[in-house]
């Protein structure tokens, strides 16, 4: 068999792959909009990275030459990290509670103050410690309950038996009376009585 010449064999061979393209043209014409949309915001991100990382490099120069005569930040930008807090603002957030909410997370507030007792109050609080742990239901103690997060308690909540439910429900209303986890030990007290 005689082989035909290379340029009839690409020619032939581009024949067939336009067929092809041809008959896929159906579906990808679907899907060219998206694709040409999707190419353009790729290389706009790709752009906007480059320029980016250009202006981090000029910012790194311009600290090497100390191009700007203010090291320190301006008054405006606030860091958790600063150790200088306004008044205003921790007065604030020790009146709002933390835990507050449907969907709280925490058991405790992560920065509670801590209040002095009166001089008069101060057998009391000792007789309502004393009282406080020995008064605690053993599912509680079992649990760790007054650490655990509402999410903790919600993966834990399905073993316990409608007893230990209405023992914590009665705990936590005692106590802390937190709506979050009230409202869940309730359902799951009204959703094992039904079953």
């Amino acid at each position: 068999m005689i082989r035909p010449p290379f340029v009839a064999r690409v020619a032939a061979g581009l024949a067939v792959t336009a067929m092809e393209e041809a008959k896929k043209l159906p579906t990808t014409a679907v899907a060219l909009p998206m694709t040409a949309v999707s190419q353009m915001l790729q290389t706009s991100m790709r752009v906007q990275q480059s320029i980016t990382s250009l202006a981090i490099k000029g910012d790194q120069a311009f600290a090497l030459i100390n191009w700007s005569s203010e090291d320190e930040q301006p008054e405006w930008a606030v860091f958790d990290e600063d150790a200088d807090a306004p008044a205003d603002s921790a007065s604030t957030t020790a009146d709002t509670p933390t835990n507050a909410g449907r969907f709280a997370l925490y058991s405790l507030e992560p920065t509670a103050p801590i209040e002095e007792p009166a001089p008069g109050a101060e057998s009391e609080s000792a007789a309502a410690t004393t009282d406080g742990p020995a008064d605690e239901p053993e599912i509680v103690t079992e649990l760790d309950y007054p650490n655990l997060t509402l999410a903790q308690l919600r993966a834990r909540i399905r073993t316990l038996s409608i007893d230990e439910l209405t023992a914590v429900l009665d705990y936590e209303n005692a106590t802390l009376a937190r709506a979050p986890f009230q409202t869940m030990l309730t359902n799951r007290i009204t959703t094992a009585k039904a079953k």
